[in-house]
């Protein structure tokens, strides 16, 4: 029974990750972004300066009185940075690259 087991056949595909958030480098525009990154983005571009999680929070309408609520959108930014979008400074807010 070598590649079949039980009539069904065994088949070996090469499946690489999909990255729904893209790195930020030339030729790959905003749009290629899920909805709701877009939204944080606009919102952080909104704040017109550093921004703190919280503040994005209050701006996309989530419950900020809850720290569970602001922890996924924590990690999207905390995404978005480290693929290019957004800056993380040092004091754990948030800005926009150039």
């Amino acid at each position: 029974m070598s590649g079949q087991r039980a009539g069904r056949r065994w088949c070996r595909w090469r499946v690489g990750p999909v990255r729904l958030v893209p790195d930020r480098v030339s030729g790959v525009a905003e749009s290629a972004l899920p909805a709701d990154y877009q939204r944080i983005l606009a919102a952080v571009r909104q704040a017109g300066g550093p921004v703190a999680t919280r503040a994005v929070g209050e701006a996309l309408g989530l419950d900020t009185g809850v720290r569970g609520k602001l922890e996924p959108l924590r990690g999207k930014l905390t995404k978005l940075a480290g693929r290019g979008w957004l800056h993380q400074r040092g004091d754990g807010r948030f800005t926009v690259r150039p």
